[in-house]
């Protein structure tokens, strides 16, 4: 196998004294309970890819890929270890060597030839019947809220026009995050990034609205290690903090839901909790772990597509410590979607993405 990009991360390989602090907050670990599915185990799998004293076999793979990439074991670590950076340098070399499983190959092919991950052949215009023009706001609607959550998609526009905005959707592909979480090249991303701020710029945008964690993530970056951008990228919930509107009153309990890529990631905490609050007669309560240390939602990294099983069950957990309320919130759609499998058929919360309740009380 190679290691060319591990080579890269010697020292952070080194810097995990194998204290196991990881284990108490992995998600991953909380379910496989095996050492070597915590953080500080895939730290040792990688130095022994490294180093070659071990073989990429089906086991040590199955390892690599069992994260979510949430980061929460580099808050955790007493060293600060970048283990999710490690993490995907490991499946960045695992493709490079031809490795990679056949899940995740049908993702990349489809992004290469449809320009998302789910097979689709209609495109944005196709989809939504508008055609980009110059306007100072876009929104980049992502691919699971355009064809997974249209709902969430929807609910943006609508908010947009509630508000009188002169915006603009895009002629954009897949932002390529998932195709960073599961390994493939800077090449590869490079060419989703170049299309996609060229789309941007060809609309003159200032301000590019996200509805997508992940694709939010992307922009503010990994994105800028490819080409500078002329425009501000803004998660809907951050660019709403800063309008003036009215909503109608919500009279029932709920609770938000950091994803992790606009949490830990990005450090965007108080955005959604301050739109929340705008509602009327609405009863905000936090769950047990929030902000820095909310729970994985279980649904990125490509452990869903890879590992279903698991997934449910971290969001199952999840979903656990939101009972407190009638209404779980959050702000990406594949959070929504991985939470809504952790619900009970017995379970009467209900989980919706924060847009769509906005949109709904919006006057």
């Amino acid at each position: 196998m190679r290691t060319d990009n591990l080579k890269n991360w010697k020292k952070e390989l080194l810097n995990c004294t194998q204290c196991g602090f990881c284990k108490e907050i992995c998600p991953i670990f909380d379910n496989v309970e095996w050492d070597s599915s915590a953080a500080r185990g895939k730290m040792a799998l990688c130095y022994g890819l490294y180093s070659g004293d071990i073989e990429p076999d089906e086991s040590v793979l199955e390892r690599i890929y069992q994260c979510t990439t949430c980061a929460d074991c580099t808050r955790r670590c007493p060293s600060s270890t970048g283990v999710v950076e490690v993490i995907e340098a490991a499946r960045r070399d695992i493709v490079a060597s031809g490795l990679v499983g056949s899940t995740h190959q049908k993702i990349a092919d489809s992004i290469a030839t449809l320009g998302n991950p789910f097979g689709e052949e209609k495109s944005r215009k196709e989809l939504f019947g508008e055609v980009p023009h110059p306007a100072k706001i876009a929104y980049f609607t992502g691919c699971s809220a355009a064809y997974r959550n249209k709902e969430t998609s929807t609910a943006g526009i609508s908010i947009l026009k509630k508000l009188g905005v002169d915006y603009t959707l895009l002629d954009e592909v897949c932002c390529g995050s998932v195709l960073g979480r599961i390994g493939f090249s800077d090449d590869v991303i490079r060419k989703q990034a170049e299309a996609n701020i060229k789309a941007i710029e060809d609309t003159g945008a200032e301000i590019v609205l996200f509805s997508c964690a992940g694709c939010l993530r992307m922009f503010r970056k990994e994105y800028p290690r490819f080409k500078d951008m002329s425009f501000r990228a803004m998660h809907f919930v951050e660019w709403l903090n800063e309008q003036e509107f009215d909503l109608k009153p919500y009279n029932r309990k709920v609770t938000y839901h950091d994803p992790c890529h606009i949490g830990r990631h990005l450090g965007i905490y108080d955005a959604p909790r301050d739109v929340i609050n705008m509602i009327p007669e609405i009863e905000f309560v936090e769950m047990k772990d929030n902000r820095e240390s909310a729970r994985c939602c279980g649904g990125g990294g490509g452990v869903r597509s890879m590992f279903p099983e698991i997934s449910r069950q971290i969001a199952e957990k999840r979903v656990g410590q939101a009972e407190i309320a009638d209404v779980l919130l959050t702000t990406c759609p594949f959070c929504v979607n991985n939470l809504k499998l952790g619900v009970s058929e017995t379970s009467t919360l209900e989980v919706r993405d924060l847009l769509e309740l906005i949109d709904e009380l919006l006057e």
